[in-house]
């Protein structure tokens, strides 16, 4: 119920959002229709539409997308036929007679013999609109999409979906009932009802326009800068952060005793969450051989769910790794799930040197089926789950921090286990490079994919294509904004530079800058040059370049490329490629 929350309040917030204006032409030409019979039939419509083709776009294969990519052409045909059929009917009169009818017909329903209901006509509309709705993937939107990647198609994905869409629905419905009467006010007053007809066919026809060239998903995306992402997040944090002793867990069942016979008096506060699941899905395991919970029973156990691409779960590696080494010989056993985000990370051989690189030495259950993440029900990269000695989830963290009040629940169980850790002090890992803590303070720039199906902000001069070679150019960017330069492919996933002397450009704020870059071919390192405001970083550079800003990438993973060694100020980042056949996937900051 609480996902279903956020994602209808993440919905509604996408009236604030510059992505919403495309389609607004097409709602509120329905402006001062009956609210039953024209409004809400298109607004199910939408919503409906936009859940099902979301669903699909995030779960299937190729065909999925092409079908989309056929319905959005129609959509725009006959959106664009409903826009002309505003402005002007005998301008309609020249086109099919056929396409026509059915343009007036979604015009309004007169009564005529074989007209279209009302209903039916906004129903039509409502559909049309939501296979061409793209609304920028903020915090939210982008949890929702992740989690439906990962879980694949399902009843629950296709509910958080339509819990978006209604949202969006319902913010939509009070700008059009307001809208409705400012149009009935301007009609009486004015008597200019055909002059509005022909505004909204007008406004109608370059909702349709923007939609085409695809400034939907890019000027407008860009111009959502200080958009809804910062309400989004604090919905998030405000409806999805459980305290560790509130009484919302599942199956709370308060403090939890062990046998009569074991004497120790000890009792952890920590609620029952419900059982461990098993962790015999793993496709493979690293630095052990496959554990059961069996095995485990009478241990105290953290599960610690982490991909290693991921900023996030790269600085809270050194704390998991410090929990290892101490626990150890107090009954603590660390797994950690590695649960892929990307297609590279689903190569076992990467996983085992990121394991080396990392220096994790706890055993590793390699999850690239995301059967694991699916039993635990996770949907966060990094996330903790404490097991009891009695095979009870008694704990879980999501993200990053708190790591006192985790340590300190590693404390109670081990105590609660028959182990006396009284007096013992708080691990203080000394962090380095990437995996030195955060400065969350000065952080403006957010995670920002290459890849076209999560890429935001893309402010080349020429649009992004996808799947086929194109030369892009970079002129000035905005804050948060960033753009390619030479020839690049790009996917899905990233970018693939297919010439040398290729490179990529950010106006960023933070302190930290990363980029996950792979090199195509296996054994090719290829060399890249970064600079800032045009010169070589000097003491900025981060710890997989040098002072000169010189650097390699060597296999596919994280590069922490830029640590700002004085005051955080906004800076244009730009890394050249000497050399072609370079992955990029995103860049995340610090």
């Amino acid at each position: 119920m609480t996902l279903l929350i956020i994602a209808y309040l993440g919905g509604a917030l996408t009236i604030l959002s510059p992505c919403i204006l495309p389609i607004l032409p097409f709602v509120f030409a329905r402006a001062g229709q009956p609210f039953v019979r024209s409004t809400l039939p298109m607004l199910i419509g939408m919503a409906t539409t936009f859940a099902l083709v979301a669903t699909l776009t995030a779960v299937g294969g190729s065909w999925a997308i092409n079908a989309n990519e056929y319905g959005r052409l129609a959509a725009i045909l006959l959106l664009a036929t409903f826009g002309i059929s505003l402005i002007s009917t005998r301008i309609a009169s020249v086109i099919t007679q056929p396409i026509v009818v059915f343009g007036n017909k979604l015009l309004n329903a007169s009564g005529r013999p074989g007209s279209m209901s009302t209903a039916a006509s906004s129903l039509v509309l409502g559909v049309a609109t939501g296979l061409l709705w793209a609304p920028c993937a903020g915090p939210i939107l982008g949890l929702i999409l992740t989690g439906a990647a990962l879980q694949g198609a399902s009843f629950q994905t296709t509910l958080l979906l339509a819990a978006y869409a209604a949202g969006a629905a319902t913010s939509l419905a009070s700008a059009l009932f307001a809208g409705g009467r400012i149009f009935a006010a301007m009609k009486r007053s004015l008597g200019v009802s055909e002059r509005i007809r022909q505004v909204l066919g007008a406004a109608v026809l370059a909702g349709v326009a923007v939609i085409a060239l695809g400034l939907d998903a890019g000027l407008l995306a860009r111009l959502s800068y200080a958009s809804t992402a910062s309400f989004e997040q604090a919905v998030l944090d405000r409806l999805n952060t459980v305290p560790v002793t509130g009484s919302s867990e599942i199956g709370s069942n308060g403090p939890v005793a062990l046998a009569d016979n074991t004497n120790r008096p000890f009792r952890s506060n920590l609620p029952i969450e419900g059982r461990a699941p098993s962790l015999d899905s793993a496709v493979d395991w690293l630095n052990s051989p496959p554990l059961g919970m069996e095995q485990l029973r009478g241990k105290v156990v953290l599960v610690d769910f982490w991909t290693y691409s991921c900023i996030n779960c790269i600085r809270t590696n050194p704390y998991i790794r410090a929990w290892a080494e101490k626990y150890k010989d107090q009954g603590l056993v660390v797994i950690g799930v590695h649960a892929p985000e990307f297609a590279f990370e689903k190569k076992i051989d990467n996983v085992i040197q990121a394991v080396r690189d990392l220096k994790i030495g706890y055993p590793v259950a390699i999850d690239n089926d995301y059967k694991i993440w699916r039993a635990f029900e996770n949907s966060y990269w990094p996330a903790a789950y404490l097991i009891d000695a009695r095979g009870q989830i008694r704990y879980h963290h999501f993200g990053e921090g708190n790591y006192l009040q985790t340590e300190q629940a590693i404390q109670g169980l081990v105590r609660e286990a028959g182990i006396d850790t009284a007096g013992s002090t708080p691990v203080t890992p000394n962090a380095k490079g990437a995996e030195a803590s955060p400065d969350l303070n000065d952080i403006r720039s957010g995670e920002t994919y290459i890849g076209y199906a999560q890429a935001t902000n893309f402010a080349s001069r020429e649009n992004l294509s996808r799947d086929a070679a194109r030369e892009y150019s970079v002129a000035n960017l905005n804050p948060n904004e960033w753009g390619l330069s030479g020839i690049w492919t790009v996917g899905a996933e990233h970018g693939t530079l297919d010439q040398q002397d290729g490179s990529i450009a950010y106006r960023f704020s933070a302190r930290d800058l990363h980029l996950v870059l792979g090199a195509g071919a296996p054994g090719k390192p290829i060399r890249f040059q970064v600079t800032i405001d045009g010169k070589a970083p000097g003491p900025d550079h981060g710890a997989d370049i040098n002072t000169d800003g010189n650097g390699l990438v060597t296999s596919t993973k994280l590069y922490q490329l830029v640590r700002q060694s004085g005051d955080v100020e906004a800076h244009s980042f730009k890394i050249r490629f000497l050399d072609p056949g370079v992955e990029a996937y995103a860049f995340t900051f610090g």
